[in-house]
């Protein structure tokens, strides 16, 4: 009974030790998605339209009476 659960779990491990590579592509793959989003929301923010909208939301914000 006893190297029936060693043998198992060492092939658990072997298992788990070939999946080490994915990890670190999948990270990389995700501040890849996460930088290509920034720029896109950079992008957006800056475009004329909004930049014009977001100051007249601070115009408003600020000329507020309280």
């Amino acid at each position: 009974m006893y190297e029936k659960v060693r043998a198992r779990l060492r092939a658990l491990a072997a298992r788990m030790r070939r999946d080490a590579g994915m990890v670190t592509s999948e990270y990389a793959m995700g501040i890849i998605a996460a930088v290509a989003f920034a720029v896109l929301l950079y992008e957006v923010v800056t475009s004329g339209q909004v930049k014009t909208e977001l100051q007249n939301i601070v115009k408003r914000a600020l000329s507020a009476r309280m």
